[in-house]
């Protein structure tokens, strides 16, 4: 991970929107594409978030679709305030599936989701907060490991049930859809999906620039050291569960703000975004660009979804096997990633 790699990466992240973008505005682009690529940007944010803890610091989580979600679903819930009247029951204050659930008043948890600075907040704080409960917990009782990846994934998948039961107020099964306005502006509108689009490849580059400064710092090579031995890094005297929780936290924030831009795009936020399955598909999107480089981890997440856009369009029925052939491929022929590729081809020249 270079600081021209990085360069680089982010020359590509923003020209390629801006002439996304412009080719949007001048009829070349369809709106769909734009909304497409914009969904590939929201993963790879998740990706980046990833590798940051099972790159740098050793974590492997399979948890991370939970912080994904969390994000998504208080953008959701932001997005639902705005629909009002124009709904099915026309009701300006519960939305649709609470008036169709007879809920006589909005629950607690909705207070405040009506201003969308306090919704992005939420998008920030929940996941956040969530990951600095379950870090505290597990780092300072030195789970690590398969157990610690055993433990995520339970947590994701007990958040799974937990939002798919109607008492909950989340929409259950069928989660939030049928979103009309963001910001005052029609969701729909060719100008605002752009306007995401670019949204998505703006906070995508940021969050490249605020991991990198954070790994290539004293902190990141502590990081680093105790990834490779934690043991020796706690008998000279630091204390790794700190590093940790607090990478771990910022790795959730970055997966929360994800989730946040991943919601409008797409039009709907269910459960199923919490299932264990993304968490480990989001592990491969990393293994495949290269674990440890960041710049990987974009990439990666950019051309795994690509070939499931077109797979499961073309050949539906073989994605999950081509997913597995994928997975095992870079493993045994690709351990350092497609970003590894080009680095032992430069050691090859130097």
């Amino acid at each position: 991970m270079t600081r021209a790699s990085v360069i680089l990466c982010l020359a590509a992240i923003l020209g390629g929107a801006a002439l996304v973008a412009a080719g949007n505005a001048s009829g070349l682009v369809p709106t769909y594409v734009v909304s497409l690529i914009g969904k590939y940007l929201c993963f790879a944010i998740l990706a980046l978030a990833v590798d940051l803890v099972w790159g740098f610091a050793g974590i492997l989580s399979l948890g991370h679709a939970a912080f994904f979600a969390l994000g998504g679903y208080a953008m959701g819930m932001y997005l639902m305030r705005q629909i009002g009247t124009r709904g099915v029951y026309g009701n300006p204050v519960l939305p649709d599936f609470m008036v169709f659930l007879n809920y006589k008043a909005l629950p607690w948890t909705w207070y405040g989701f009506d201003n969308p600075l306090f919704a992005i907040l939420m998008a920030l704080a929940v996941p956040g907060v969530l990951a600095w409960v379950f870090g505290w917990f597990a780092f300072r009782s030195r789970v690590s490991g398969v157990y610690l990846s055993i433990i995520t994934q339970a947590m994701t998948y007990a958040l799974l049930l937990a939002f798919f039961r109607n008492d909950m107020g989340f929409g259950g099964n069928n989660g939030l859809t049928d979103f009309k306005d963001i910001f005052g502006y029609p969701l729909q509108s060719d100008g605002v999906r752009r306007g995401l689009f670019i949204a998505s490849a703006v906070v995508l580059a940021g969050a490249l620039i605020v991991a990198r400064s954070v790994v290539t710092s004293r902190f990141g090579k502590v990081l680093i050291a105790m990834r490779d031995a934690e043991s020796r890094t706690r008998f000279l005297g630091y204390r790794p569960e700190r590093y940790k929780l607090f990478v771990f936290v910022l790795s959730a924030v970055m997966a929360g703000i994800g989730g946040a831009l991943y919601v409008p795009q797409v039009g709907i936020i269910n459960p199923s975004e919490f299932a264990p399955g993304n968490s480990i598909e989001a592990v491969i999107w990393v293994a495949v660009g290269g674990r440890g480089t960041l710049v990987g981890a974009i990439l990666g997440a950019i051309l795994v979804n690509a070939g499931k856009t077109y797979l499961t369009g073309a050949m539906p029925e073989i994605w999950l096997f081509a997913l597995g052939a994928l997975f095992i491929g870079v493993t045994l022929l690709l351990p350092h990633g497609i970003v590894g590729l080009f680095g032992k081809r430069e050691a090859r020249k130097s």
